[in-house]
């Protein structure tokens, strides 16, 4: 398993989780609330052929958006990190670009 965090300061923090969240839900499994959210991408999405699942977790504080990305790969790591960065920085346009100070996690 391959795994990094991320902490974003923002006010805006449950909103972005919100959007971002409702984004996913066409395609793929999410759960969430105004704090807190869940995305499960497959581990065969878009053609990819990974040895799981990759999960990213969000969780909103007053002040910041903390981002978990849980792959089965470090090269699905690395399009997750890329994907949310980007989908994010969409959302998030009035901040944009946001400070992604990716860190792995053990």
């Amino acid at each position: 398993m391959a795994g990094a965090t991320a902490s974003i300061p923002t006010r805006s923090g449950s909103r972005y989780l919100q959007q971002l969240c409702k984004h996913w839900t066409h395609n793929l499994k999410v759960e969430f609330t105004p704090t807190h959210g869940t995305v499960v991408f497959p581990r065969d999405a878009r053609g990819a052929d990974h040895p799981g699942d990759g999960v990213a977790t969000f969780d909103a504080t007053e002040t910041m958006l903390k981002v978990r990305i849980d792959a089965s790969s470090d090269e699905q790591l690395e399009g997750l990190k890329d994907a949310v960065a980007r989908h994010l920085d969409r959302f998030a346009f009035r901040e944009a670009p946001l400070p992604f100070d990716w860190s792995a996690v053990d």
